[in-house]
């Protein structure tokens, strides 16, 4: 049965479906059964989300900050908020940097000639005009690189860490051309922040600091880096000529997207959901995070499309910039900065949309338990789970101005196998999955929106 089907069929029970003046803690779940099984149903009746994001991510392709592909995609999703019937549709002006690629390369010279695949790193200068070519260090971690300081001058330093999380290991991405730097390396490399490869090199942000010379950052597989390794291990003399054209260009106007359902008693009381609409220059962005928009939009879409019209104003936004600047996650914060007081909730959705399992939740005790037990409406689908703890890049910045967050947990196994690759598309990704973070997201909006009282700070 379609979506409008199930709309027509039920809207005419609207009103049995109103909860009473007061509801605690203890009653949510049985106030709100019927309206999160109707969305729950809606959501899994078809693969609207999925087909939804396969268009947008085969049309538009990778979404960069300052590339037109970004902003087509905008214009885009724009245009099809207000098709759905959204209010308030409107992009929020922001100012993005404009970093290029151009093109590079990475070729083993000695003791054997090979093409090694690599990705440059976010916010990388280029190599001169005719390259970089110098001995290899290989380096296990930072301990590593000082014991071996007096060997990496002149050098390109080599990081090769072990994975242990992407919270530790990003490390290397981020700091590892500013300490290679420090010891007189010419140029850095990283082994991709990664725990599986096939070949696969991972982009990212990387950072220079005050007073250190900058050097080009680059990422290979992780595959290569262990041969580069083996290699130093048994005595032999590497090479290898990088090539990259990266720049910083002068920042471009983007947009934050922005679209609602107007609170039918409190609509200046906002829950606020949804995730970024820019993605690395590689691949689709399909998972990171094109998922999580469409599946926070598509959320607010069902709402409007069943009729189900909240107490609070619930506000799709799909945050631009999240990538290599955070520039639309600040930018909503300014841009809402005397209406944060009434932000009831916000919400996120940026680990990919595979299996969810429910939230991490950052708020204050009273609110805890009040979203726990409005996670236990999704147990049917196994995605009730609330813990401790949780958030997003995006609505950082209004969470630490004291609004209640939320992220949306999903079965991470493979997210990291193709974070900031040419893999991460769109076949990564199973349309019911993609449904279930879906009815997740509407089940908890809604819920929160409607309820009689505000979710306590």
């Amino acid at each position: 049965m379609s979506i409008t089907r199930i709309g027509y069929s039920l809207l005419i029970g609207m009103t049995l479906m109103m909860p009473p003046a007061q509801v605690t803690a203890q009653d949510i779940q049985t106030t709100y059964r019927e309206a999160a099984d109707r969305l729950i149903d809606a959501a899994l009746s078809d693969s609207s989300a999925y087909h939804r994001l396969s268009a947008l991510v085969d049309q538009f392709g990778p979404r960069f900050s300052g590339s037109s592909n970004l902003e087509d995609a905008i214009d885009w999703i724009l245009e099809a908020m207000r098709l759905d019937g959204l209010e308030n549709v409107r992009g929020e002006p922001v100012m993005v940097p404009r970093w290029v690629r151009g093109h590079e390369s990475l070729e083993l010279t000695r003791p054997r000639a090979r093409t090694l695949p690599m990705l440059g790193l976010g916010g990388s200068i280029g190599t001169p005009p005719q390259g970089i070519t110098a001995q290899v260090l290989v380096v296990r971690d930072w301990a590593d690189l000082a014991q071996k300081a007096d060997l990496a001058r002149g050098r390109i330093v080599v990081y090769n860490p072990p994975w242990e999380g992407y919270g530790n290991t990003v490390a290397y991405r981020r700091d590892g051309a500013v300490e290679a730097a420090k010891v007189g390396a010419v140029a850095s490399l990283i082994a991709s922040v990664t725990p599986y490869s096939m070949q696969t090199p991972h982009t990212g942000n990387s950072a220079y600091a005050e007073g250190v010379p900058r050097i080009p950052h680059a990422a290979m597989t992780r595959e290569d880096v262990q041969m580069l390794e083996r290699m130093q291990h048994r005595g032999e003399r590497i090479e290898v000529r990088l090539y990259m054209e990266a720049q910083q260009m002068p920042d471009v106007e983007s947009r934050n997207i922005v679209g609602e359902i107007v609170g039918r008693e409190f609509p200046e009381e906002v829950v606020v959901l949804g995730g970024h609409i820019d993605s690395w220059d590689v691949g689709q962005g399909a998972m990171d995070d094109g998922g999580g928009s469409v599946a926070a939009w598509e959320a607010v879409r069902l709402m409007h499309a069943l009729g189900m019209r909240p107490r609070r104003t619930v506000r799709v936004v799909l945050w631009t910039n999240e990538e290599n600047g955070l520039r639309g996650g600040t930018a909503y914060r300014d841009q809402h900065a005397d209406e944060l007081s009434n932000h009831i909730l916000a919400m996120e959705s940026d680990a990919g949309v595979f299996k969810p399992s429910g939230f991490g939740f950052t708020g204050s005790d009273a609110a805890f338990g009040i979203v726990r037990e409005v996670g236990s409406l999704l147990d049917r689908i196994e995605a009730g789970t609330v813990t401790r703890g949780g958030g997003g890049a995006d609505i950082g910045p209004i969470m630490q101005r004291g609004v209640p967050g939320m992220g949306l947990q999903v079965d991470g196994t493979r997210y990291f196998w193709y974070h900031h690759t040419d893999a991460d598309t769109i076949d990564k990704l199973d349309p019911e999955e993609v449904a279930r973070c879906v009815a997740t997201m509407a089940v908890m909006a809604y819920v929160i929106a409607d309820m009689p009282e505000r979710l306590p700070r």
